[in-house]
């Protein structure tokens, strides 16, 4: 009797629920509904995005969900660096080596690290998720934590379906709204998408042409320098000031190298002009890098010193 009654309150929570407003979901979706036709939706979309929708309590368990410890990041260098990715972005290099090739003349951004996104991303496009976009972000836009947010997404992921990109049924991606091969939110789906193949379709679900375009896009909109790496690994002298170890801290590569800051063969760095910084995602005693723009670039995408240093290390190795 129990557990029936647990599995009870499961299913019917999310009808009885008050967000922080203090709206029922119905009542909530009622006025959105108003508000995505006012906002130029078609009612033939809207119909077939939000007729029936439910809220998702496991999206909002997760939006909740703090860690319970912080994963160290020569584990997470190893989950997502790890030599089955690189053989098989070297793989698929080759494979769309044309397609690749195109995007990186059209946008300036080498072919690797269209290749290393992609594989950090989804796992080259295998894994993009599994939540119905609207349901999810309707959820959060109506839980009320970010609903502005999650509401100005929601409207904009309905947009790309009244403009023919893909139906509802087919929008999915994570539990927060990013979606397809490249998981981009919604805003940033009309900020960056491209037809990379011409049919007229922004497909960043199933079209490689337009995955690698999109992404390319995003990167030299955010201000890829083509002719910079995104950084190496360094050593840092034992006297090196452990406040300095951010990327907020940008300083000529000659300031570092007057700190003591060294290639990580122990030479001296390239007498390179750029502007660059000092990351050490596990603190001092672990891998250090010195950070060119490139890498601020890649951090627009996604501002995780973890993320940024393993796309970096996943497009070198791709390309060796």
């Amino acid at each position: 009797m129990i557990k029936f009654l647990l599995i009870t309150m499961l299913v019917f929570w999310p009808l009885t629920a008050h967000a922080k407003n203090g709206q029922t979901f119905e009542a909530w979706l009622k006025g959105f509904r108003q508000e995505a036709l006012e906002n130029g939706i078609s009612q033939t979309t809207i119909d077939a995005a939000l007729t029936g929708i439910k809220p998702l309590p496991k999206v909002i368990e997760l939006d909740r969900k703090q860690p319970e410890h912080k994963i160290t990041f020569a584990k997470y260098k190893q989950n997502v660096v790890n030599q089955q990715r690189i053989n098989e972005g070297r793989r698929l290099l080759t494979e769309n080596r044309t397609q690749l090739k195109a995007v990186e003349q059209a946008f300036g951004v080498p072919a690797q690290y269209i290749v290393a996104l992609w594989g950090i991303e989804t796992n080259f496009g295998t894994n993009t998720g599994g939540f119905k976009v609207i349901d999810s972000l309707a959820t959060l836009a109506w839980e009320g934590r970010r609903a502005t947010f999650f509401k100005t997404e929601l409207l904009k992921a309905l947009k790309i379906i009244d403009q023919g990109h893909i139906t509802a049924a087919a929008m999915k991606g994570s539990w927060a709204g990013a979606m397809g091969q490249n998981q981009f939110m919604p805003s940033s789906f009309f900020n960056f998408a491209v037809d990379g193949n011409n049919d007229g379709r922004l497909d960043i679900w199933n079209t490689k042409a337009d995955v690698f375009a999109s992404t390319a896009n995003y990167l030299s909109k955010s201000g890829w320098s083509y002719n910079q790496r995104w950084g190496r690994r360094v050593q840092l002298p034992k006297t090196f000031p452990k406040e300095m170890a951010t990327p907020k801290i940008v300083k000529p590569v000659s300031y570092w190298k007057s700190l003591g800051v060294k290639d990580i063969s122990g030479t001296d760095l390239p007498p390179d002009n750029f502007n660059a910084s000092i990351v050490a995602p596990d603190g001092l005693g672990g891998e250090a890098y010195i950070v060119y723009g490139n890498y601020q670039t890649i951090m627009a995408w996604n501002r995780s010193t973890y993320f940024a240093t393993s796309v970096g290390l996943l497009a070198d190795a791709i390309a060796r």
